[in-house]
């Protein structure tokens, strides 16, 4: 416990320090950091935009590469499209086994001469004809039957496109071991249109993959994506096969869009995408690069943190010294104001120190002198104003209210109701009891309400019982202090004012609690005045013609001088339909609770 107190006036002893120095520090933190990311995301744009020129000129030349390939099938197609050898030997009938045989001889040594366009590729080349006639020059590449081949999906796409060199996907099967990019075109006689045959050139995906290879990384994919959206060829093998509609969408946008690059995230991961249209191929070109990883390969982040830290703590040393040497002075000028007597103000506190500590202490016993003489003056001032109003608020009870209360209770004699004016004598007694007493002393809820119902019963007993009055207390408020008199002259303005124009009515008194707040509420029927809005407790200084009494003007004020300007009387009003009083005090209880009932009507 010491511990923390003697923490605790080391910290206000050094206020001022401790915030001029954090707010250095926070300031020199703030725009180091500034500085060292803005200092990352300069350099990561510019290294982004110089590897998007570098993956551009890569795409181009890949894009070479994959047309080169493009030029070697359309060559070799065109050969053996106007070879007539070729032709003969996929339109001839069954023949016997010498003609078959020089047949494809023939025909072997045309396909061998037309053969090494797409060799250097390691493309296979395979014709098929109408026949039945197979010539498969690599069988190992593609090992497969006239039966198959030509019942096979590829083989229809491409009879029912004869006009077209159409690139196929293959996935890896127990058919072919790999996936196969086959590209076909149907052989057809020109003068008649019939298709005698269809060539076919397969290269394996890894042949494909060298096309790019050298331009790739872990951080940098390549694909090769088809107009279905599907993947291919790409250096991550994962990632053949796939279904890739969002990434067609988005290459398709920034080869119509001629975009350099567009950051996208696909796959989960953040990338600049570049794009490169092969018309050829009827494919696009896809170059991810994963913007993280390169750029963490490219800045070492903790190094760059590590210096800025360094600089930071040099930075908070230099602070911390300065800022210690100037605000000594001050920090020994403020543990003097601070240990000062409370309200003591004789002692006049040492000046010490620097320029502007000797400044503040100067000037600081100048004013300690001259507030000693306005602070006696000021509470004889306040002393005076009290019993002033202590006093008018004692004597709001008229005197008239007496003289007439007497003036019934002998006509009630008179008329022999002996037992009422009996009534009205003790509610008499007990309500001038209470309200010439010690005005300083505090009540009971309780009480007060006693004093109210007294002071009703009066008044009913006077002019009849055409208002009536419901109290509607909360038993947990019965035991709260108030100070007396203070809901009085609220019922009072109600009896009097509020029912000239209507003649019966009600007026209901409400007590709660409401936080640490005790609420008092006065709502009346009555005629209402015209008012706009409501009137809160700073208004009522102002507008004092809202009330019809000294006692109920003396209420608000006398509340505030007590407990402070949050406390005090707002009022509410409108013409023709009543008025709300409501009083708000701070919550006080007594010792023993009261018990009593919660509502009651007079």
């Amino acid at each position: 416990m010491k511990m923390k107190k003697k923490a605790f006036l080391v910290l206000r002893n050094n206020s001022l320090f401790i915030k001029m120095f954090l707010i250095m520090v926070i300031s020199i933190v703030a725009v180091s950091l500034l500085i060292t990311f803005s200092s990352i995301r300069m350099s990561s744009n510019l290294f982004m935009d110089t590897f998007s020129i570098s993956n551009t000129e890569a795409l181009e030349q890949i894009e070479n590469q994959f047309e080169d390939y493009s030029f070697a099938i359309v060559g070799a197609t065109n050969e053996v499209q106007n070879n007539g050898t070729i032709k003969k030997v996929l339109t001839q009938e069954d023949q016997n086994a010498v003609e078959t045989s020089k047949s494809y001889h023939d025909m072997s040594r045309q396909i061998e001469r037309i053969y090494p366009t797409v060799e250097s590729y390691e493309a296979n080349m395979i014709v098929l004809g109408n026949n039945e006639r197979l010539y498969n020059v690599n069988y190992s590449n593609w090992p497969v039957s006239w039966e198959v081949l030509r019942n096979h999906p590829i083989t229809q796409y491409t009879i029912n496109r004869p006009n077209t060199l159409l690139y196929q996907f293959l996935p890896s099967t127990s058919f072919n071991d790999e996936p196969i990019i086959v590209a076909t075109k149907a052989l057809m006689e020109r003068s008649t249109g019939e298709i005698y045959g269809v060539l076919y050139f397969p290269i394996r995906e890894a042949q494909l993959k060298e096309f790019y290879q050298g331009y790739t990384s872990m951080e940098n994919e390549v694909l090769l994506v088809d107009a279905t959206g599907k993947i291919i060829s790409s250096n991550n093998e994962e990632m053949i096969g796939e279904e890739a509609p969002d990434v067609l969408a988005l290459a398709k946008r920034v080869d119509d869009e001629q975009l350099e690059f567009k950051d996208v995230t696909v796959f989960g991961t953040d990338y600049m995408l570049m794009s490169q249209y092969l018309p050829t191929y009827n494919m696009y070109l896809v170059n991810l690069v994963d913007k993280g990883a390169v750029l963490n390969n490219l800045i070492n982040t903790k190094e760059i943190l590590l210096i800025s830290l360094g600089i930071v703590l040099l930075a908070v040393i230099v602070v911390f010294i300065i800022s210690r040497r100037m605000t000594n002075s001050i920090s020994r000028l403020v543990k003097q104001i601070s240990t000062m007597a409370k309200h003591d103000f004789n002692v006049p506190v040492a000046e010490t120190g620097g320029y502007e500590a000797k400044k503040i202490a100067n000037a600081f016993n100048s004013m300690l002198s001259e507030l000693q003489e306005y602070v006696d003056l000021v509470v004889l001032a306040q002393q005076k104003q009290r019993s002033a109003e202590l006093m008018a608020l004692q004597h709001q009870i008229n005197p008239h209210f007496i003289y007439n209360t007497l003036a019934s209770v002998k006509f009630m004699i008179q008329q022999g109701k002996k037992e009422k004016a009996t009534d009205m004598i003790h509610a008499l007694i007990s309500l001038l009891q209470n309200a010439l007493s010690n005005v300083d002393q505090t009540i009971t809820v309780e009480q007060e309400i006693t004093d109210l119902k007294n002071y009703v019963l009066i008044n009913q007993s006077r002019y009849g019982d055409g208002i009536k009055v419901n109290f509607f207390i909360s038993p947990d408020c019965l035991d709260c202090q108030l100070p007396k008199l203070i809901l009085q002259p609220f019922i009072e303005n109600a009896f009097f004012h509020a029912f000239n124009e209507k003649k019966e009515g009600f007026v209901q008194i409400l007590v709660s609690q409401k936080g640490d707040n005790l609420m008092c509420e006065i709502v009346d029927n009555g005629d209402g005045m015209e008012i706009k809005g409501d009137h809160t407790k700073e208004d009522i200084k102002e507008k004092r013609h809202l009330f019809s009494g000294i006692g109920i003007r003396n209420v608000h004020e006398r509340i505030q001088l007590l407990h402070g300007e949050q406390y005090g009387v707002e009022i509410t009003s409108k013409k023709g339909e009543g008025t709300k009083i409501r009083v708000e005090l701070p919550l006080q209880k007594t010792d023993a609770p009261v018990e009593s009932n919660k509502i009651t009507s007079t």
